[in-house]
């Protein structure tokens, strides 16, 4: 954080998140056809949402002297999207669910880093991408549930075995669980998310 460089490289990487977000949201709605018209509504949604979050870190780091494509970048977002593609609970379980939810946990501190090496303007563009995330997150959980209910799923059970099939990552604390529960995590799941 000390460094110009050092924070664009940060931001790059949240930019990085960002463009593969709007890959996924595009890809579900190509992927997985037969869903309700609100499920295609509201990812193509997300998909815009995240193309504004990308522009605005793309505009910062171009004023930070960079752009994007200047530094490395993984593929862990898409690797997800690649396993899962031929199941959607998988999918909503593990990308929004898991990987994007992480995001809501990460956006705090990151903020507090950034802003406190003097860079608001990433702080104010990370409270515009932690408000939009808990609703990209909300549709996530919608979905899943609405899935599990179909499938006659109990939706902590079918994650644990959906994350543990899958080898989603294992999430650490801390977790920002007041931003959980606004995307729509039930009591259930933030208890097995802890391991209470």
């Amino acid at each position: 954080m000390k460094t110009v460089e050092g924070r664009a490289a940060l931001i790059h990487a949240l930019a990085h998140i960002e463009l593969n977000a709007i890959d996924l949201a595009l890809d579900v709605v190509w992927r997985f056809p037969d869903m309700p018209g609100e499920f295609y509504r509201q990812w193509l949604n997300v998909a815009k949402e995240e193309a504004h979050h990308f522009v605005l870190l793309r505009n910062h780091l171009v004023m930070l002297g960079h752009d994007y494509g200047d530094f490395p970048a993984h593929g862990a977002l898409w690797e997800m999207a690649e396993k899962t593609k031929h199941d959607l609970l998988a999918r909503l379980a593990l990308v929004p669910r898991t990987l994007e939810a992480r995001g809501l946990d990460a956006s705090p501190p990151i903020k507090a880093k950034l802003v406190g090496a003097g860079d608001r303007r990433a702080g104010e563009i990370l409270d515009i991408i932690l408000r939009d995330e808990i609703g990209h997150v909300a549709v996530g959980n919608f979905w899943y549930r609405y899935l599990c209910e179909q499938r006659g799923l109990d939706p902590v059970a079918a994650y644990a075995d959906l994350a543990g099939r899958y080898g989603a990552p294992r999430l650490r604390g801390p977790f920002n669980l007041e931003a959980r529960r606004a995307a729509g995590f039930e009591e259930a799941e933030l208890r097995a998310l802890q391991g209470i």
